[in-house]
């Protein structure tokens, strides 16, 4: 029983790294949307649906928190951790919502999940910056968080056809 428990601990690690390093990674890339600022292609949010689907939820809200506090520690601020923690509170809440419902191909989840990062980054701004106006940015938001959604939906829905949850170390 505890050489199972170590083997789930040592592969929440494991996805927690991987999630951090895909952060690094698109930190070192170019801005993917140049003429809008503060926009990222999300490439940790792959490992999260990967866990999302082929794990549940158990496994991918873990990683995601220890990934964003990690991050906001090496790269962020604590401005970037509550902007990111807001997005990703309510992204994995739309996300398991929709995945529960089977409506939406994982695309789809992933798509709701990227709109949904922005709107949570989005209200906090409001809320902390008492500028309502920001809200109009949403709009921007929307759209290149559909395209990154559907980017990471396209890596996510792949990896999941091609590694089985039976083949992972932890079972």
């Amino acid at each position: 029983m505890k050489q199972n428990a170590a083997k789930k601990i040592a592969f929440l690690g494991l996805a927690a790294s991987l999630s951090l390093l895909l952060s690094y990674v698109e930190l070192l890339l170019p801005p993917v949307y140049a003429a809008v600022p503060g926009i990222k292609l999300g490439l940790p949010n792959i490992v999260i649906l990967y866990l999302l689907y082929s794990l549940g939820l158990r496994y991918a809200a873990p990683v995601s928190l220890i990934r964003l506090c990690i991050s906001s520690l090496l790269f962020g601020n604590a401005m970037t951790f509550a902007y990111s923690l807001a997005g990703a509170l309510l992204s994995m809440l739309v996300m398991c919502i929709l995945k529960k419902t089977g409506f939406l191909s994982e695309i789809g989840v992933s798509v709701a999940g990227g709109v949904s990062h922005n709107l949570g980054q989005i209200l906090v701004a409001v809320l902390l910056l008492d500028t309502p106006q920001i809200a109009y940015y949403m709009i921007v938001l929307a759209i290149t968080g559909t395209v990154s959604g559907i980017f990471i939906g396209l890596c996510g829905a792949y990896l999941i056809r091609r590694i089985p949850p039976r083949k992972l170390f932890i079972f």
